[in-house]
Parts: structure tokens; C-alpha cells; sequence
């Protein structure tokens, strides 16, 4: 049975208790955060072992076991924007415990956390995360089996979910996105939900150019996902853009 579920503020003194109803939310690029991003993400990361300490910079920094990859809170910090968002997680790895990053991930607030968590699992899980044997080709498939569509003009490097409100493009590096190549002019994975078009954007997401593919694929595999995911309140400006189902 659908049922109505009113988007929030933050702030407003109407959010739901934990004792309130919980819905079933589709497509989960639109579903938001859930004002949660900050813990979901710090669950998944101490349940994979991750050392954690604060910064002086008021931001939370997490290790990994073989001191490799690293993910950072850095929403107090306010480093730069991505689409007029502030950026909340970074992520980084490089090839040896002493050498220099090797590529940087960015995730603004509003990106839904299954899917940040599902890109951390397969970046745990990797032995080598600088490393990868995968072309470009690989995220554009990964869309195109959950059933988004290629863009015509740019079929091996774009693609867009069927409402046209979210995109994963192979694109000219926004300011300020690190990495190991200092050369201009770099390419690297970019993502964005736009409810309506021409309206602001829900969340962005920016990969460095060193990325390796085969993880940008993780990441977009659980974005065009069809699972539906768990939601107190949903995004302003999705009303007709999502389903919601009150959990049983």
C-alpha cells in the first residue's frame, strides 16, 4: 500500500521519532540521505575495521587497517562545493603506506549512503586500490544492465537513469579535485542528481582522474540498483519523481 511521505527540514521540529514509521523508497538515487550520511557511513567504516580519530580541522578521519585508504568527514570543514553543494566525504588511496595519494573521491551531502557504503566494501576489499585493468566501458555497462540509457552522443562514457534526473559522465575534473596526475585537462568520473531539470541539484559526486574504473562501477551498480531503501523522509523537490512504500 502507498502512502504519502512529506519531505523535511533538518531543523524542523516535525522530523519523524525513531517510533514513526519507516518507507521503502525508489529509485534510490533520489532517496537522499536521510540526514544520516555522517553515521551510516561511520558504521560501515568501524565495521570494516577502520581506526578513526578527529582532526584539528573539527573533521573525522578514518584509516584503514593496512593504512592505504583513507575516508574523511569533512562537512565542518567546508573545503569547496560540487553543483552548489557542500562536499561531506572524502575518499583517498594510495599505493604505499608512505607515498603520496594516489586519487581522491568526493560525495556532497544528500548522496544516498547505501551507495557510498556499497563503493567503501569494494574499496575494503581490494588488495591494490590504486590499481585497475578496467576501461571506461565498464561503468557505462554497469548502468546499462540496471537500465539506464546511454547517451547517444556519448554512448561509452554517459549515461543517464530513464527519468533523465540523475547522470554518470566522463568529464572534464571541477576545481579543486586532486590527484597523483598533475596535468591539465584531466577526465574523471562525475555524478549528479537532478530531480527537475534545471532546478538545484540533489547530491554530486567527483572521482579524480586515477579512480580506477572497476570501483566508479561499484558505485554506480548500487546507484541504478532497483532495490528499494529505507527512508524516515524523503528529499524536497522529488514529490512524483519517487515511489514510497510504508514498511509492514
Amino acid at each position: 500500500m502507498e502512502a504519502p511521505l512529506h519531505p523535511h527540514h533538518p531543523t524542523d521540529p516535525s522530523l519523524p521519532s525513531p517510533r514513526d514509521p519507516v518507507y521503502w523508497v525508489t529509485p534510490r538515487h533520489l532517496a537522499g540521505d536521510d540526514g544520516a550520511l555522517a553515521e551510516r557511513i561511520g558504521d560501515t567504516l568501524a565495521g570494516l575495521g577502520w581506526r578513526m580519530w578527529p582532526t584539528s580541522r573539527h573533521t573525522l578521519l578514518y584509516v584503514s587497517p593496512d593504512g592505504l585508504c583513507g575516508a574523511e568527514w569533512i562537512l565542518a570543514a567546508y573545503p569547496f562545493e560540487l553543483g552548489g553543494l557542500p562536499v561531506a566525504w572524502q575518499l583517498s588511496a594510495r599505493p604505499h603506506a608512505t607515498s603520496m595519494t594516489e586519487w581522491n573521491a568526493y560525495f556532497t551531502t544528500g548522496v544516498p549512503y547505501e551507495v557510498l557504503a556499497d563503493l567503501l566494501l569494494a574499496i575494503d576489499a581490494r588488495e591494490t586500490p590504486d590499481v585497475g585493468l578496467d576501461g571506461p566501458e565498464r561503468v557505462v555497462d554497469a548502468l546499462s544492465a540496471q537500465g539506464w540509457v546511454r547517451d547517444v552522443d556519448r554512448p561509452r562514457t554517459t549515461a543517464m537513469d530513464p527519468g533523465f534526473s540523475a547522470s554518470v559522465s566522463l568529464d572534464m575534473l571541477p576545481p579543486l579535485v586532486q590527484d597523483v596526475d598533475p596535468r591539465p585537462d584531466l577526465l574523471g568520473w562525475q555524478a549528479w542528481a537532478e530531480p527537475v531539470p534545471g532546478a538545484a541539484y540533489l547530491w554530486c559526486a567527483s572521482f579524480s582522474a586515477s579512480v580506477p574504473h572497476d570501483l566508479v562501477a561499484a558505485f554506480a551498480t548500487s546507484l541504478a540498483s532497483p532495490v528499494p531503501v529505507s527512508r524516515r523522509t524523503v528529499p524536497e523537490g522529488v514529490e512524483g519523481r519517487v515511489t514510497v512504500v510504508r514498511r509492514s
